[in-house]
């Protein structure tokens, strides 16, 4: 068959790539191909479009106001479905790899300092599901991996807790047939098509964890408290074991605990800050400790060993704890070698008299 870009990049969207991947992974994916890819490179036959075609691409969007992230987004689908045209032959080169995406600024990550860390989890202590942000803030749980939780999940009596499930981000459709003339999202009837959880990130990302008995109280307390709610909510209570749930027993919504985050820091008084930066503050919590690498590797859930680099910050107690040891070991003269000069001196004088 002839392949255009558009008829390619649709086969392999929905019919090779999505049954295949993550469902988040897949909305990644039908975003750059049916936002960017097609619109603006739908008509070149794949065995003809060049790398310059994409560079076009990409420059196009930087000058409508896209971000370069945006563009690489583009960039790796883009790579990724003609690398499958390669793999079955219909190509003899992939043009997308030889492309060059837009640069793409690293954003400075400045994890809370142990102090703000405090000043969080004791105004969290004041507020429903406070035992959420201890596990965020001390363990570098995702989001996800959070508000995915469920009680069969933790064995309180011996301090553990297995991660097993991942929090999907709603993906709603209108349940009026289109005639809000709104969004999905926005539809007074808008149905949610997509499951409340699906797998983690990766294998790795399937991992037991000890818990610190501060955050096994949290979540006896947390318990006690949903009991409470359950009853009160009466036959309105949608019973799905989750440990993190509304009042009415629902899981919570990634978009609501977002913002109940930035409600969290300016009620603690500490500067604002992503809600991903939890987890680069467990992570440099972890390094304050000394765990070695593969320690953190396996209780983040990362699968890539060079993962603890980017998530691991040299915040001040890091340094100061460097700077002495640096003196200590430069410094400060050995006490063996303070008494030896001693010695050495009153032989000196010894002799001399």
């Amino acid at each position: 068959p002839v392949w255009t870009m558009e008829k390619w990049l649709t086969h392999w969207v929905e019919n090779i790539s999505a049954p295949t991947v993550r469902d988040t992974t897949a909305d990644a994916y039908r975003n750059a191909v049916y936002k960017h890819l097609v619109p603006g490179l739908g008509a070149h036959r794949i065995e003809r479009i060049q790398p310059e075609h994409f560079e076009k691409l990409y420059r196009k969007m930087l000058a409508a106001g896209h971000k370069p992230a945006n563009a690489h987004q583009v960039h790796r689908t883009a790579r990724a479905a003609l690398n499958e045209a390669l793999r079955r032959g219909h190509i003899t080169r992939n043009p997308a790899a030889l492309a060059k995406p837009p640069r793409v600024e690293q954003e400075e990550i400045v994890p809370y300092e142990l102090e703000e860390v405090q000043k969080i989890l004791a105004t969290a202590a004041n507020r429903r599901n406070s035992a959420r942000w201890a596990i965020a803030l001390v363990l570098g749980l995702r989001q996800g991996e959070v508000l995915g939780l469920k009680w069969a999940d933790l064995d309180l009596d011996a301090a553990t807790l297995r991660v097993r499930e991942n929090r999907l981000r709603p993906k709603y459709q209108h349940g009026c047939d289109g005639t809000c003339s709104k969004r999905p999202g926005y539809c007074p009837q808008k149905v949610n098509t997509r499951k409340p959880t699906g797998e983690v990130k990766s294998r790795a990302g399937r991992r037991p964890m000890g818990l610190p008995s501060p955050i096994v109280e949290l979540l006896r307390q947390q318990r006690e408290q949903q009991e409470k709610e359950r009853t009160a909510a009466g036959a309105q209570w949608q019973e799905g074991g989750y440990v993190f749930t509304t009042l009415t027993g629902r899981p919570i919504n990634p978009n609501t605990d977002f913002h109940e985050w930035k409600d969290l820091l300016k009620a603690a008084g500490v500067r604002d800050g992503r809600l991903h930066d939890a987890r680069h503050t467990a992570a440099t919590l972890l390094l304050i400790l000394e765990v070695v690498d593969r320690t953190t590797q396996g209780l983040m859930g990362w699968s890539d060993p060079s993962m603890p680099g980017r998530y691991q910050h040299l915040v001040k107690r890091v340094q100061t704890d460097v700077a002495k040891r640096q003196e200590a070991l430069v410094w400060t003269v050995p006490r063996q070698a303070i008494e030896g000069s001693n010695a050495t001196e009153t032989a000196t004088r010894d002799t001399e008299e």
